[in-house]
């Protein structure tokens, strides 16, 4: 008997594990759509004025519009994987009519672009006020960093640790590709991963199946 049900128990309780990991990834399905569903309200809102002094917990991924001009000067962000390719993001200090400097994430210059002036023309942006969560060990070289760094870049700059991802203007700079933020670098595996442990549980209740009637039939003999 004990020979019998020692493999049992193993096999039960690992099926248990198996579907609890299962049913836990769809939890987290259910919640990452939940969050991706959010950011895409956020995002589709009527554009509203700068706010004085936004915060991440009220204002990430708010859409907002505000008058002014870039400075000149820029940190680029070398980014991959985008859709207008490889390159860097200029994020520009950009000086409201209002008074205030915060940044504007402009878009992609390619890689290889020549090096061309900046737009300096006051203009009307649209964009999404957003804290990026990117996260590099390296430090920035020269003037290319790894990761927007809201607080780091703003005090490299000068500006508030205000970062505005721009994705309409009433003129745009000639050398740069606009990156608006959308949601379909979100990584969301949540699905694939409960398949796989649902999978690998069927394959284990086979296999204890499989065990115990051999077993069973040892026994008869």
């Amino acid at each position: 008997m004990r020979k019998f049900l020692f493999p049992l128990v193993i096999g039960l309780g690992g099926l248990a594990v198996l579907l609890y990991l299962g049913f836990w990834q769809m939890d987290r399905l259910e919640w990452k759509l939940g969050v991706i569903r959010d950011i895409e309200t956020r995002l589709s809102t009527d554009a509203v004025p700068l706010p004085d002094a936004p915060t991440v917990e009220a204002d990430n991924y708010r859409t907002v519009i505000m008058q002014g001009a870039a400075t000149g000067d820029e940190i680029r962000f070398l980014d991959s994987g985008t859709a207008a390719g490889t390159g860097h993001r200029i994020i520009s200090a950009f000086e409201t009519v209002d008074g205030r400097r915060v940044m504007l994430d402009q878009g992609l210059l390619p890689l290889y672009a020549d090096d061309a002036q900046p737009l300096l023309d006051e203009v009307t942006v649209q964009g999404n006020l957003i804290w990026p969560d990117d996260i590099s060990d390296q430090a920035p070289q020269d003037d290319e960093w790894y990761a927007r760094d809201v607080p780091a870049m703003a005090e490299a700059l000068g500006t508030e640790p205000v970062l505005v991802v721009l994705y309409a203007a009433s003129k745009y700079d000639e050398r740069l590709t606009p990156l608006p933020v959308d949601t379909r670098n979100i990584k969301n595996d949540h699905l694939e991963y409960a398949i796989t442990w649902f999978l690998l549980a069927a394959v284990w209740l086979a296999m204890t199946s499989f065990y115990t009637a051999r077993t069973l039939r040892q026994k008869d003999d």
